[in-house]
């Protein structure tokens, strides 16, 4: 399957960085309305089975114009959503984020027993990421009428941390600690192919206004950190 994980739209806890991970989270802004809509035109050719959402209203609004131009109702998964920020909730400081940040990238790098304060483990949040993926995957074949989903398409707006974090560990061909540091902005996307049986490579990463960028290229280019969900 080819499965397009894309970034939710702007909201304003991404313009105040704050750790906003709680159900339901920020609605999108008027330029995330926008941006939505131009995800929705950047994946317009893609013959996608599926378009699914986490349970957080601001990928649910991003999802829409995606599903909407298809004629599908939106999947929506809560294993998409974000990494649960836990005490750090809706904290904006250097020292919140940071601590938020080292234990994505210890996740990344092989440490599932890193938490948060109140927050969750790495193997609690893979499988439930895992989980959802699974779904998605199960629906494109019945959607497509086929035993496996492997040669449809499907979209799944999720979130930034969440995003990097699961393809830093589940993409074989991923540099774990490149990809989890590096910048992924407002529906920016992930193009991953495989499934969960045989694994997944991840191909291109895609950003708003840009031309795809190869995912050997990704790896060699220098990160930038975005913590913000």
């Amino acid at each position: 399957m080819r499965l397009y994980l894309a970034r939710h739209a702007q909201t304003s806890s991404n313009i105040g960085h704050a750790l906003d991970t709680a159900y339901p989270g920020a609605p999108l802004t008027d330029l995330g309305q926008q941006q939505a809509g131009r995800l929705a035109q950047r994946l317009a050719g893609q013959p996608l089975a599926v378009v699914a959402a986490s349970s957080l209203l601001r990928a649910q609004q991003t999802a829409a114009a995606l599903a909407a131009g298809r004629g599908l109702r939106i999947t929506t998964l809560d294993g998409l959503r974000e990494v649960d920020a836990g005490d750090l909730e809706m904290e904006s400081s250097r020292e919140a984020i940071t601590s938020y940040v080292t234990v994505l990238r210890a996740w990344a790098e092989g440490d599932l027993d890193a938490m948060t304060p109140g927050g969750i483990s790495g193997h609690e949040f893979l499988a439930r990421f895992d989980e959802a993926v699974l779904a998605i995957e199960d629906a494109a074949a019945a959607a497509s009428g086929q035993e496996s989903s492997q040669d449809v398409a499907a979209a799944a707006v999720s979130h930034g941390a969440a995003i990097r974090t699961w393809a830093a560990i589940r993409c074989r061909n991923a540099d774990n600690g490149e990809v989890s540091r590096r910048s992924l902005p407002n529906t920016g996307t992930l193009v991953i192919e495989g499934s969960s049986r045989s694994g997944w490579l991840l191909n291109e990463w895609i950003e708003e206004g840009t031309d795809a960028i190869p995912a050997d290229s990704v790896f060699s280019a220098s990160p930038e950190t975005d913590p913000r969900p």
